[in-house]
């Protein structure tokens, strides 16, 4: 009985966590070249514009290679894997300008009608775990392409290769690959209450852990207890890691941690943090419940929801 309980845990967390390990053959080997795969008639695209997804109702849209949406961008189609179905590519349509005056988010004329721009944030909690894993990448890469476009050794602008897994610069050929950024979000506790805190740039009513980038030199478990001192004023001792998320809002991967509190005093520092507080269990029940009348429910799907989620019932691990 105590093994089916543990299971039905594994599989309430997984089901929990958005943009997981969902298995993915990301074909490496294949990147060099692509032809055979893009000719499967089994190969499909995701499609993004200006970092939204194409949704098919509720679920991210499959195009074939021959659609004419795919024909609105010059750039390589990037090969984001083998999904269960056949090959999974993505492309960017950015540079698509929408009518002057068209509605936000806008539709091309060859949207069906249950297509539409979407948030990936507004439907990630959604996702198969597979979809997970296939538009986390797809907008990371998108995001990477985005802001490095040119040489960091030489300034010259930088040819997509490998599929869209690699840049090279034809005039010193130097060869670039995507970044990730390591970030700690923490789950530090006194006794009964947690510690939450908020951005001066979050919608009314958002509280989410403290997190932070990792820093170069840097362990994780250093770059958790700096992050917090730096932001809350608030000792922390061990820290303990307890899993990850890829959020590719836009390109990094988040460190889950938690650590035990060894001082409760708050000061702020006002560029980071707008406010944050210790938040009881009591209080925490009302906030996921949606009946906190100064904190919204966090996010569904995302590593801070998880954590939070999982201390509430007591089950971190």
């Amino acid at each position: 009985m105590k093994g089916l309980q543990m299971d039905g845990i594994i599989r309430e967390k997984a089901r929990g966590l958005t943009f997981g390990d969902s298995g993915i053959d990301r074909l490496a080997e294949a990147r060099g070249d692509i032809s055979a795969l893009a000719a499967d008639p089994a190969a499909r695209c995701l499609l993004f514009w200006r970092g939204a997804l194409l949704v098919d109702g509720e679920h991210p849209a499959r195009l074939g290679l021959d659609h004419p949406l795919l024909a609105l961008s010059d750039q390589p189609l990037i090969l984001l894997g083998q999904a269960a179905s056949g090959p999974v590519f993505a492309q960017d349509i950015s540079g698509w300008r929408p009518p002057e005056g068209a509605e936000e988010p806008p539709r091309h004329p060859a949207f069906t009608e249950t297509q539409a721009l979407t948030d990936l944030r507004a439907v990630m909690f959604g996702l198969t775990p597979e979809d997970g894993e296939l538009t986390a990448t797809a907008r990371a890469l998108f995001s990477w392409h985005h802001t490095h476009g040119f040489c960091a050794r030489c300034g010259a602008a930088s040819e997509i290769v490998q599929a869209g897994w690699q840049r090279s610069c034809p005039a010193c050929g130097g060869q670039h690959f995507p970044r990730t950024d390591p970030v700690v979000i923490m789950l530090i506790t006194s006794g009964d209450r947690v510690l939450l805190g908020r951005s001066p740039a979050w919608p009314e009513g958002m509280y989410s852990l403290p997190a932070g980038f990792v820093e170069p030199g840097e362990t994780i478990e250093a770059a958790a207890r700096r992050e917090i001192r730096e932001e809350t004023g608030v000792a922390v001792g061990p820290v303990r890691y307890l899993g990850c998320q890829p959020w590719p809002f836009p390109n990094s991967l988040m460190f889950g941690c938690e650590g035990e509190a060894l001082s409760e005093e708050i000061t702020l520092d006002p560029v980071e943090l707008e406010d944050a507080l210790w938040l009881s269990r009591e209080d925490l029940v009302q906030v996921f419940a949606g009946d906190h009348p100064a904190i919204r429910r966090p996010r569904r799907g995302a590593i801070a929801e998880y954590l939070l989620r999982n201390w509430l019932a007591d089950r971190v691990d």
